[in-house]
């Protein structure tokens, strides 16, 4: 039986040395279930003493985990990927206890960390380095890709099993090993897959996982024996993150916050546009960083756009993620909830003009959760603070532009640079656009453009903090580092001593 189901209750452990382990911290953290409000178990806070007893286990298994071949690392992936599948629905289930989404966005996002997966699995092609022969006379050159030794990932609330499998699969595929510090919200299922890793076949110690907050993380940051930091969270937490971990030496990767646009040409399909933007702005309650936040409605199309979608957002099923035909549930805590009410708030002091409203949102069987409902405002303007913050909840801006060189120089001057999409029948317009937009992601009629798992995820300016994204061949990069060996073996006499720089092609 697993150490974590929708039915466990008291205090969660550590995932130390292939084994739970209670934490030697005290402090504890409450998780809730969002639609009903109810404590379900407890988070415990690990304190440093915590963390340094999984960098040492972790330290030890790095000597025998990075000799084991790549094929077979290869095959205690592919193991743990027919695992991750087979317990599908239970990943559903703990994901929406503790998160809030719907079960099949909980599905859904499973799929995606799978096809992560999937792509480490093929690490003995992907840790290849490349040969040259005959450099110089008798002289061969080849390059070897190495891993760092203990890595570490910060996760997010929002994608408790997708973006942790965006990081440990290609780390300890590269070779190394791995602490997950998982967010306290919902931390259940960082358990479930470091159970189900064990079952795979892998080693004990290579992947770890400890609870915690800042304590934690600062523990991790400055603890000399992690070599490379990944995280996704906020932009104010990325830049700490990335600040105090390479001050330490480490490597880092820290992904940031968003403000997502979508450009809305005239010329779209004005139904499929807000369909398209319902899903990406109010999926997963907005709780998402590649979440569309705000829509730029070029020239004559604003009126009906914005109408379209407020018709549309006002019959959006909102509920418990867990009951049928549900497609919006909770925020994850009420707190959040209560700072999302308040942006609304803000908006509608600022003059925007507030067409539908999440503020007032009841129904039955909803009144002890986190919910708010979908709310869209127009009329906003860059000054306003709906514009500039990252809100992260159900709340759509929608900014007038007349032309598309407007709302590209409006995007461009957005200090986040995550995502972007264009609706348009425009190839020339949409080629313009994915040319010149200053964002990491663009979607072309795609909302959200989240890669596949063999491209590479990440963004620009205050999105990403650190020259790597995460997955893909850049998620490869950053989990080794690259050694090259130049070779002589010649049975010639010696050449003597040579006091020049080697020209070696010459």
């Amino acid at each position: 039986m697993s150490i974590v189901d929708t039915n466990t209750s008291g205090t969660l452990p550590l995932w130390i040395d292939g084994k739970a382990v209670a934490a030697q911290s005290k402090r504890t953290s409450p998780i809730t279930n969002p639609a009903t409000g109810e404590v379900v178990r407890q988070a415990p806070m690990a304190n440093a003493a915590d963390v340094d007893a999984a960098v040492q286990v972790a330290t030890r298994a790095f000597e025998e985990w990075r000799a084991t071949p790549p094929l077979r690392r290869s095959r205690i992936l592919t193991r743990f990927r027919e695992l991750l599948e087979a317990h599908r629905d239970e990943f559903a289930r703990l994901i929406t206890q503790e998160h809030g989404k719907t079960l099949a966005d909980a599905a859904g996002s499973l799929q995606r960390g799978i096809e992560v997966v999937e792509f480490a699995s093929g690490v003995p092609h992907l840790v290849k380095g490349e040969h040259a022969e005959d450099v110089g006379r008798g002289i061969d050159c080849h390059s070897m890709l190495q891993p760092l030794g203990v890595c570490a990932g910060i996760t997010p609330f929002n994608f408790p099993v997708m973006v942790p499998l965006w990081m440990f699969p290609v780390a300890i595929a590269c070779g190394n090993t791995f602490i997950l510090k998982p967010s306290e919200k919902d931390p259940s299922p960082s358990l479930l897959m470091a159970e189900l890793a064990k079952e795979a076949g892998l080693p004990d110690g290579v992947l770890n996982v400890v609870h915690g907050d800042k304590e934690a993380v600062d523990a991790l940051l400055n603890h000399p024996g992690i070599k490379g930091i990944s995280f996704v969270g906020s932009t104010p937490i990325a830049r700490y993150v990335y600040e105090t971990a390479t001050r330490n030496g480490k490597r880092v990767q820290a992904l940031g916050g968003a403000k997502n646009h979508a450009v809305v040409l005239p010329d779209a399909d004005i139904e499929f546009a807000a369909d398209a933007v319902i899903g990406a702005a109010y999926g997963s309650a907005g709780e998402r960083c590649m979440a569309i936040s705000a829509v730029v409605a070029v020239g004559a199309t604003g009126d009906q756009l914005v109408e379209t979608i407020r018709a549309k957002a006002a019959k959006l099923p909102v509920g418990p993620g867990d009951q049928p035909g549900i497609e919006m549930g909770p925020l994850v805590t009420r707190e959040h909830r209560d700072k999302v009410k308040g942006y609304v708030d803000s908006g509608v002091s600022e003059g925007a003009k507030l067409v539908l409203d999440g503020r007032a949102f009841e129904g039955a069987g909803r009144e002890s959760g986190f919910f708010i409902g979908p709310t869209l405002f127009d009329q906003v303007t860059p000054d306003m603070k709906i514009y500039q913050d990252e809100i992260f909840g159900p709340v759509l801006v929608v900014v007038r532009a007349e032309t598309l060189d407007e709302a590209i120089g409006l995007i461009n001057r957005n200090p986040y640079g995550n995502g972007t999409a264009i609706f348009t029948r425009s190839g020339g317009a949409a080629r313009r656009f994915q040319n010149e937009i200053e964002v990491g992601m663009v979607g072309i009629n795609v909302p959200i453009p989240v890669p596949m798992a063999f491209f590479s995820f990440g963004g620009w300016k205050n999105s990403l903090f650190g020259d790597l994204h995460v997955h893909g061949m850049e998620g490869v990069y950053f989990y080794t580092r690259t050694k090259v060996v130049t070779t002589r073996w010649t049975e010639d006499k010696p050449v003597g001593s040579s006091f020049v720089m080697p020209t070696l092609g010459r």
